[in-house]
C-alpha cells in the first residue's frame, strides 16, 4: 500500500472517485484536513420530540385500558339489551381508534431509529470527510446504547447526533459530560431513577413505607443504581484495569444520583435535569480526591477529573489507535498520543493529528480487517451508492451481524479481527457480495477497482478480476479480495 491508499482506506472509509488522486500529493495533510465537524443534513425528531411522542403513546395506552374497563363494567349494569349494544359499539369504535393511534406511535420510534441509522450510513458513504464519520462511529460504539423497548428505540440514534457529533473534535471531558447527561444514556443505564437513600426523597419514602409496615423496618426505595457509574469507569474512561475499585463505583453513583430526565407529563420541558431531592447528600471520595456536596456540580467535577486521569488517556488513546491503525499499535505511537492528550487537556482532534503524524501509523501492509459496517460503507463509496434504499442498507447490516444500536451490551460491538473473521462470518460476506453483484448491472468493474484500490495491473487480484467470466463474478472477486477486505 502506498501512502495515499493508506490515508484513504485505513483512516477514512474507503475511496470515492478521485480521492486517491487527491491524497497523493500530501497524504498526511489530506487526512488531517478530513477532521471536520459533522452536520446532519436531515430533519429527524430530536430526543425532546421523541419524549413527547412517548408520552402521547402512554396517554393512548391508558385510554385504551380505561375503555376496556368501561366495557367490562358495562356488562354487569341494568341497561337494556339495546342500550348495552349501543354502548358496546361506541366503546368498540373508540377502542379501535385509540388502538390505531397507539400502534402508530409505537411503530414510529422504531421507524425513526431505522431511518436515522440508514441516514448516518448514507452520509458516511457520500461524505468528502469520511475520517470524521469513522470517528463518529468509533465514539458511538464506545458509548454504546441498545434500542431495547419503545423509548430506547426512539432515543438510541439521537445520542450520536446530539451529544457525540458536536463534541467529538473537542475536549474529551466535554464529550463525556454531554454523553452521560444525555437522556439516551441515562435511561439505557437506569440512572434516571437513581435515588440516594439519604436524600430528601429517599428518607421520605422510607418513612412512608415504615408507617405502612411497622413490622419491617428494612423497607427501602429502589435507591442508588450503579449501572451508569460502573460503565463510566469500566468502558467510557479508565478501563477495566484503570485502578478503580467497587468503592469508587459506589461513590461515583452517589455523585451522579439525581441526574435524571424531565417528565413531559409534569413539565413543558424535556431532557436532562438535576433533581436535588433525589441526590445523595454528603462529601464524595473518588480515586483519592474529595468532592464537596454542591449539587449537580459534584458529579460534573468527578467526571472532569476522571477524564483528566492518565488511565483515561491511556485507555482511550489505545482504542483510537487500535481502531484506526492496528490491532497491536506500537508503544511509540501510543506514547505520542498520550503525551498530546496530557499537553492539550484531552483535545481529541489534536490526539488524532498526533496519530496521523506518527510514522508508525503508516505501515505499508494492511493492518485491520474491516468490520461489517466498514465493509458496507467502503463498498458504497466505491460504487457511489449514496442513494441506495434504507432497507437494503439495514438488511445488509443485519445479514452481516452489525445492526446499528443492537450490540446488546454497553461494551458495543467488537473491534477485534478474530470476532469478524470466522467461517460463518466470511460466508455471510460472500453471500452478500454475490447478491449485491447481481443487482449491479451497469457497474464498470475495472473502473470501480481503480477508484477503490488503484491496483497495479500486474497484481494477482487485478488479473483475477479482469479474467473473471462475468461482471457479477468480477465484482464479487473485487469485494472479497484481500485488498478490499483489509485496510
Amino acid at each position: 500500500m502506498n501512502k495515499a491508499q493508506i490515508a484513504v482506506n485505513r483512516f477514512g472509509y474507503g475511496a470515492r472517485e478521485g480521492e486517491l488522486l487527491q491524497a497523493e500529493s500530501n497524504p498526511k495533510q489530506w487526512i488531517i484536513g478530513q477532521l471536520q465537524p459533522i452536520t446532519f443534513n436531515d430533519d429527524f425528531p430530536s430526543s425532546e420530540q421523541i419524549f413527547l411522542q412517548h408520552e402521547q403513546y402512554k396517554i393512548e395506552r391508558n385510554r385504551l385500558k380505561n375503555l376496556e374497563q368501561m366495557n367490562q363494567s358495562g356488562e354487569s349494569t341494568s341497561m337494556s339489551m339495546q342500550e348495552r349494544s349501543m354502548a358496546e359499539n361506541a366503546i368498540s369504535s373508540k377502542n379501535l381508534a385509540v388502538d390505531n393511534n397507539m400502534q402508530n406511535l409505537k411503530s414510529m420510534a422504531r421507524k425513526n431509529m431505522r431511518a436515522m441509522s440508514a441516514n448516518t450510513i448514507k452520509q458516511a458513504i457520500s461524505s468528502s470527510n469520511s475520517v470524521s464519520w469513522r470517528l463518529l462511529d468509533l465514539f458511538s460504539n464506545h458509548f454504546s446504547v441498545t434500542a431495547n423497548g419503545r423509548l430506547m428505540s426512539g432515543l438510541s440514534a439521537t445520542l450520536e447526533r446530539e451529544a457525540i457529533a458536536p463534541n467529538m473534535l473537542g475536549k474529551f471531558a466535554d464529550l463525556l459530560l454531554a454523553v452521560e447527561q444525555h437522556p439516551a444514556m441515562l435511561i439505557y443505564l437506569n440512572n434516571e431513577k437513581s435515588i440516594g437513600p439519604n436524600s430528601r426523597f429517599g428518607k421520605k419514602s422510607i418513612s412512608k413505607k415504615n408507617q405502612l409496615n411497622k413490622t419491617n423496618t428494612q423497607n427501602k426505595p429502589k435507591g442508588i443504581n450503579e449501572n451508569l457509574a460502573r460503565e463510566i469507569l469500566e468502558l467510557h474512561t479508565l478501563g477495566v484495569n484503570g485502578g478503580y475499585s467497587q468503592v469508587d463505583v459506589i461513590e461515583l453513583a452517589k455523585g451522579i444520583s439525581g441526574w435524571t430526565v424531565l417528565n413531559p407529563s409534569k413539565t413543558k420541558d424535556t431532557g436532562f435535569t438535576f433533581n436535588a431531592k433525589w441526590h445523595e447528600p454528603g462529601v464524595r471520595y473518588l480515586l483519592g480526591k474529595h468532592y464537596p456536596d454542591d449539587g449537580v456540580a459534584q458529579g460534573e467535577k468527578m467526571l472532569r477529573d476522571i477524564a483528566a486521569n492518565p488511565a483515561t488517556a491511556k485507555y482511550v488513546c489505545y482504542k483510537l489507535a487500535h481502531h484506526f491503525v492496528s490491532e497491536k499499535p506500537s508503544k511509540a505511537l501510543l506514547t505520542s498520543m498520550e503525551m498530546t492528550w496530557q499537553q492539550t487537556d484531552g483535545d481529541i482532534k489534536q490526539v488524532m493529528i498526533a496519530m496521523f503524524n506518527n510514522d508508525d501509523a503508516w505501515l505499508d501492509t494492511p493492518q485491520k480487517f474491516k468490520t461489517p459496517r466498514e465493509f458496507i460503507i467502503s463498498t458504497g463509496r466505491a460504487f457511489d451508492a449514496s442513494k441506495v434504499k434504507d432497507n437494503l442498507i439495514l438488511g445488509s447490516m443485519k445479514a452481516l451481524g452489525q445492526m446499528p444500536f443492537q450490540a446488546g451490551s454497553p461494551a458495543g460491538y467488537s473491534d477485534n479481527e478474530s470476532d469478524w473473521l470466522g467461517a460463518s462470518a466470511l460466508m455471510a460476506r460472500i453471500d452478500w457480495s454475490v447478491k449485491l453483484s447481481a443487482f449491479q448491472k451497469n457497474i464498470n468493474v475495472e473502473k470501480t477497482m481503480q477508484t477503490a484500490l488503484a491496483l497495479a495491473p500486474t497484481s494477482h487480484t487485478y488479473q483475477s478480476i479482469i479474467r473473471a467470466e462475468s461482471r457479477e463474478q468480477a465484482l464479487t472477486l473485487l469485494l472479497m479480495s484481500p485488498e478490499f477486505q483489509r485496510r
